[in-house]
């Protein structure tokens, strides 16, 4: 919802009835004020006029000064020329979630056991329930309407490549990038590091005004920003702001080493730029930290020198690979600096090692502090997690170690973080991957004897049973229902609810020939799903 200004009504006569004031009417009543005060100020002005004509002075004048030249765009009074060169680069993104049945098992209301009884054992989600298809297996299912969203982004490189939020994508079907000059691009998720929140999206275009980079390592607090984006949908905004604090972590990310900034930042900037007073990118806004949920002067922004390593190889390889040496650490405190012989509390305090990894083959023990790794110097727990997630698997890097109040330098062969157990798909890419087969919001099952029996099929009918067609499906669209049974699939023929699947993975076209049987006959059915929903 959005409040709808309100017209400014005139004030009524001094006879009518007021209503008891709320809140509407004081509100009213605020800008009445202001109105009735201005019409004192004006004739008081008027009595004045009146008064000097009628003792025979001169209509009264001021004298103000004008400067009739154009409006200075120097850098200390203006950003207009830097807005102007980076706001093409800036764009919009628009994502849509299909509407879908999901898992209802967490709904009290499903288990009712007035409804179950009602409803029999094939009622809800049951194998012919209204919300687990003809053949559900029994899973309880309920509809989720579609979902849209808003975000912002960057183009980094003129044939189309588009940095934005991980969190703006995922679980998206359709994504679509609004441009400055009014153009609207379908557009096709590349990867996503939901551990650092960066995605990036492609668009099939070429000479796009690609933004520069800027060596956010140079940032200092202080530095004056602007923040570029779409807040609220409303169009795009630019907010002007500074550098408020580095190296912030609050988010509770896997990977956080974020630029604090008070310029205005709000629900819509997410993925929009982050620029210097030159117009090169330092970061890519994320979040906000806020009691309201609106703006309270701090905003955060991934660095650009972290967007622009994630993003390399999200575009290389479709996936992050980060470094691992296989220990815990913990930050040196005061306490901890008298008790291991430290002239400071810079460092990372080795707390335990895994066997076998990296670090306990280089010779690093419990109690160690390391306080460099590859020739950049060790601040903390998190300086080191960053640095050795930045690192190369394989590469042998040298690794400062704080040891009996003494220093030393070991050699490290530098592995590959392992994937967390029980670790999901990122959500994002794999709501990618579902966009690369055809036939989608189409479910299937092998024709069994109650599936027979159910729908009247003959038993010289070989194929895939239709068991649940998405309504606002390109499918559906067709004219395919439940019940009816996939005999070909462009041509090739079907014979179990497999072969419906295989026919359907990595198709050449986004077009599907069907050739289908039901009670009505056999006949062709074309599936177009080359347009975005």
């Amino acid at each position: 919802m959005h409040n709808t200004p309100s017209t400014a009504m005139p004030p009524t006569p001094s006879t009518a009835t007021s209503p008891t004031p709320g809140p509407h009417h004081r509100h009213n009543r605020r800008r009445r004020a202001t109105l009735i005060g201005s019409g004192l100020l004006a004739a008081s002005a008027l009595a004045f006029t009146v008064a000097a004509f009628a003792a025979g002075e001169t209509k009264p004048s001021v004298a103000i000064n004008v400067d009739d030249q154009p409006l200075a765009r120097t850098e200390s009074d203006s950003y207009a020329p830097v807005i102007r060169q980076v706001a093409p680069s800036v764009v919009k993104v628009l994502v849509t979630e299909r509407a879908k049945n999901i898992p209802a098992q967490d709904n009290p209301f499903f288990n009712d056991p007035r409804l179950r009884e009602f409803f029999g054992p094939f009622g809800f989600g049951g194998p012919g329930g209204p919300f687990g298809g003809p053949f559900g297996g029994g899973r309880r299912m309920q509809r989720q309407p579609e979902q849209n969203g808003l975000g912002s982004g960057v183009v980094v490189s003129a044939d189309g490549y588009i940095v934005t939020n991980s969190h703006v994508v995922t679980g998206a079907d359709v994504i679509k990038v609004s441009f400055n000059d009014g153009r609207e691009l379908g557009a096709k998720l590349i990867g996503a590091d939901p551990k650092s929140d960066l995605a990036v999206i492609k668009v099939e275009a070429s000479g796009l005004p690609a933004i520069t980079f800027a060596d956010s390592d140079q940032l200092e607090v202080g530095d004056r920003v602007l923040a570029i984006g779409n807040p609220f949908g409303i169009g795009q905004t630019v907010t002007s702001g500074m550098v408020s604090g580095l190296g912030r972590a609050t988010l509770g990310l896997d990977y956080e080493d974020f630029i604090q900034t008070d310029a205005a930042i709000n629900p819509g900037n997410s993925g929009g730029a982050l620029v210097d007073v030159r117009g090169r990118l330092v970061g890519v806004n994320t979040a906000i930290l806020s009691r309201s949920g609106g703006f309270q002067g701090i905003g955060f922004a991934i660095p650009a020198n972290m967007t622009r390593g994630i993003m390399e190889q999200l575009v290389a390889h479709g996936k992050v690979t980060r470094g691992y040496i296989g220990v815990k650490v913990q930050d040196i405190t005061p306490a901890f600096a008298e008790q291991f012989d430290l002239d400071k509390t810079e460092g990372a305090l080795v707390a335990e090692i895994v066997a076998d990894g990296p670090a306990g083959k280089a010779g690093l023990k419990t109690g160690d502090v390391i306080t460099g790794f590859n020739q950049k110097p060790i601040k903390d727990g998190r300086a080191l997690k960053l640095t050795v997630a930045n690192a190369v698997p394989g590469q042998t890097v040298p690794v400062a170690v704080a040891r009996d109040g003494k220093t030393e330098t070991l050699e490290l062969k530098v592995g590959e973080l392992p994937r967390d157990p029980g670790e999901r798909e990122d959500p994002a890419t794999a709501g990618a991957g579902r966009d690369e087969g055809t036939l989608q919001g189409v479910g299937v099952s092998d024709l069994s004897g109650r599936a027979r029996r159910e729908f009247d099929i003959p038993a010289r009918i070989r194929g895939a049973l239709v068991t649940e067609v998405a309504p606002d499906s390109a499918a559906a669209e067709a004219g395919l229902q439940p019940g009816d049974v996939i005999l070909e699939i462009n041509r090739q023929p079907v014979h179990s609810a497999e072969d419906a699947v295989r026919l359907t993975e990595n198709p050449k076209s986004r077009k599907t020939l069907l050739l289908i049987w039901n009670q009505k006959g056999t006949r062709f059915v074309a599936v177009d799903e080359t347009a975005d929903r």
